[in-house]
Formats: C-alpha cells, structure tokens, sequence
C-alpha cells in the first residue's frame, strides 16, 4: 500500500498525539466549541491525567481517552470508542458520576456544600452505531437530565454527547459550519490528499499540518501504524458481528444472540490475538529495526516474547 498523505485522526494513536497535547490544544478546544454548537464557549483548557485511580483495589481504575478541564472549572471526557458495546451508555454514566464524585473534599463536607463543577462525556462512535432504530440514524446526540413530562432540562451542568461518524455522509460542498467541517476531517483526513478549499481556515490549516504522516519519525510511524492495525481489527470485528447477527435474524432466532456472538467473537480473538503480535514484532524487527524495548512499548507485549521472536528468526536465518 503506498503511505498515506494524513493519518487517520480517529485512531487511538493519532487522535491523543493530535488532540492530546498542548501546544495543540487550540485544536480540541475548537472541536468541543463545535459539539456544543454556540452554548458554551471554551477559552482554554488544562489536560489532566487520563488515570483516576480508585479509593480501594475492588473499586479499581479508570483510565480515559483525553480529559481536561476548561478556565471555569468543566471538565470533558473524550472519549473514541471502535466497537458497539452492550453497556456503552452505562459505563459513560459510571465515568461521569466518577469525575463528580472525585471532586468531594476528604474534609469539610459542609463548607464545600456540593459545590460540583460542570461535567461533559463526549463521545465519538467511530465505524458503528446505536443499536435502537429510533437512535441509529442521528449523527449527533446531546443529552442531559430532563423532566419527562415536560421535557424541560431538569440539570443543565452533566451532558453527554454521543457522535455516530458513520452517519456523517455530507460532502465538501456542503460544510456549514466548523461542526460540520470538524466532523468531515475526522471521518475522511486519510482518505484526502490535501486540504479542500471548504476547510481553508487557520485552525484547519494548523491541522492538516501536524496530521501529515511523512512528519511522523520511525517511532511515531510504528506506534501510528500499529494503532491503525488495531483499528482495522476492530472493524473487523464489527462486521463480524454485523454478519452474524444479519444471519440469526434470517433464521429467525430471538434467544441467545448476544451469547452467541460475544462467544465468537471471544474465541476468534483469542486465537488470532499471538499470531497479530507475532507479526507485528517480526515486522518491527525486520522493517523499521527497532530495538526491543520500544518494541515492548508499541506492539504492547513482553520483553520475552520479543526475545522469543528475534531467536525464532535468527533460527530462520540459518
């Protein structure tokens, strides 16, 4: 395959080195600005550690995309998910309410009186979708607490902002707004061999620059082309999934799906998963020539298996 001109923004490794640093942060901050469509208007930003770690080891840790707060006191959570989730939406909500519950004092409860800080999960669903037909279709959804009866917001300051990319079919002609041009870059950047001339804006330009993949150096290449693996492989499954569910509705199966695909899926992934790595390492090793411990570090494995690999070949070689 010949390189690409820009990397995929919405890759694990692409999206924290483009969005996730601060010299680059002018870039987030007008991304969120966008999702939130004129209600809110973020001047700057502090990224926080991504790990919250538990008050005890049964509670754990929890470790986000990107999480920042702005000059006010909001924090964000961004998130990029690959592949449904049966409890997407709940493990949004437990994020959320863990963000809100780390900002109580450990003393002085009556002075702070609750005083809790604004709290946003924004959500981008790269490559699937809402299962519910009645969600599926939209391209956006903002939520926040609201009266049933009414529909009036209830509580203004907990949002959640899902977006569904794969719905997101508006061509260059027809951007209207930095919303749409944000999500038009992040669903095709790779797929572009420049910048359109529906995009020629500073921030735009600023983005198109640091997302060209021949700037990239030997590490950041193999660390972005092992993310874009990954990210493949997610689609993979994805459809995977897709198929199997598309045939137990032909056959008219109403009971067991879920099991039933969560059982393949696991199984195809535990047999695949040591042959992936093992040809990532040997393509690391062969191709860029990296040493064993950034090895460890991009294709996520051990030392002794990187080891095991290096033998293996100099065995071959003989």
């Amino acid at each position: 395959m010949s390189e690409p001109v820009y990397i995929d923004l919405v890759s694990d490794y692409a999206f924290k080195r483009i969005f996730g640093s601060e010299p680059n942060k002018d870039l987030l901050i007008s991304l969120l600005n966008g999702l939130f469509r004129g209600r809110k208007s973020i001047v700057d930003l502090l990224y926080e550690k991504n790990e919250h770690v538990g008050d005890s080891e049964e509670i754990g840790t929890v470790i986000f995309d990107l999480i920042c707060t702005a000059d006010n006191g909001e924090k964000f959570v961004i998130e990029v998910q690959r592949t449904a989730q049966i409890n997407l939406k709940k493990r949004m909500l437990y994020y959320s309410s863990k963000l809100i519950a780390d900002q109580a004092p450990k003393g002085k409860r009556r002075a702070w009186n609750y005083a809790i800080t604004e709290v946003y999960i924004v959500v981008l669903m790269d490559g699937f979708t809402f299962s519910q037909a009645e969600e599926s279709s939209a391209v956006l959804h903002d939520i926040c607490l609201c009266n049933r009866e009414t529909g009036r917001v209830f509580y203004e300051e907990l949002g959640f902002i899902y977006v569904q990319l794969r719905n997101f079919t508006k061509v260059e002609a027809e951007l209207e707004n930095d919303l749409d041009r944000w999500l038009y870059v992040l669903r095709n950047m790779s797929k572009l061999n420049k910048i359109p001339v529906y995009l020629k804006k500073t921030i735009f330009e600023k983005l198109f620059k640091i997302a060209e993949y021949a700037k990239l150096n030997k590490e950041e290449r193999a660390m972005y082309d092992v993310s874009l693996k990954r990210k493949w492989d997610a689609e993979a499954v994805r459809q995977y999934q897709e198929q199997q569910l598309n045939e137990a509705i032909q056959k008219g199966l109403e009971t067991g799906i879920e099991q039933g695909l969560e059982k393949g899926i696991k199984e195809g992934i535990e047999r695949g998963a040591e042959a992936k790595s093992y040809e990532v390492v040997e393509n690391l090793i062969n191709e860029l020539k990296l040493t064993d411990d950034i090895i460890v570090r991009v294709a996520e494995v051990s030392l002794d298996f990187v080891k095991k690999v290096r033998a293996d070949l100099a065995r071959d070689r003989k």
